[in-house]
């Protein structure tokens, strides 16, 4: 079972790289949200509170008075997107890693550089695609996601091994 469990856990990390590398493929026009949120957030809910964010990401200003309302949502979906979605290949790795490697140091080193040799690659694969522009700043929010996800990953093995054991005295 807990076989099973780890290939299936590589097997998401895996799925997570093919998405990525179609996701980065596509140029912005293809993946923009925008209209759509113009639809579904005709009202502009929030915006009062909303307008009193602003700051600077990658030499750009982040504002709804810089970007407009929807890009601005936008914004945070698309970061949202590369945080969590390398939270979920890091958290994959290091579950599927931790039954077939028992060296700790190589569960950790693996479920964590793969995701940041992942997340420069794929800011290379955008700068090869028309309309997109490669980030150091989202390597790095990659790579906090991937931490995230990898501490989520410790937390819930050391939960089921401490879960186990009383299991096993009881």
């Amino acid at each position: 079972m807990q076989r099973r469990l780890s290939w299936l856990c590589i097997g998401i990390a895996v799925a997570m790289i093919i998405i990525l590398f179609v996701s980065s493929s596509q140029t912005y026009e293809q993946q923009s949200m925008t209209s759509g949120l113009d639809r579904l957030l005709a009202n502009k809910p929030f915006e009062k509170q909303l307008s009193a964010i602003s700051f600077h990401y990658a030499g750009s200003e982040i504002s709804i008075a810089a970007k407009g309302y929807s890009s601005f949502v936008e914004f945070f979906i698309r970061k949202g997107a590369h945080f969590f979605s390398y939270a979920l290949m890091a958290f994959s790795l290091f579950v599927g890693f931790s039954a077939f490697i028992k060296r700790s140091w190589l569960v950790l080193s693996l479920s964590a550089g793969i995701p940041l040799a992942y997340a420069a690659f794929d800011e290379f694969h955008q700068m090869l695609t028309g309309g997109r522009t490669p980030l150091v700043q989202d390597v790095i929010l990659d790579f906090v996601g991937a931490l995230f996800g990898i501490v989520l990953a410790y937390l819930l093995v050391r939960w089921l091994i401490k879960k186990d054991k009383a299991s096993v005295t009881d």
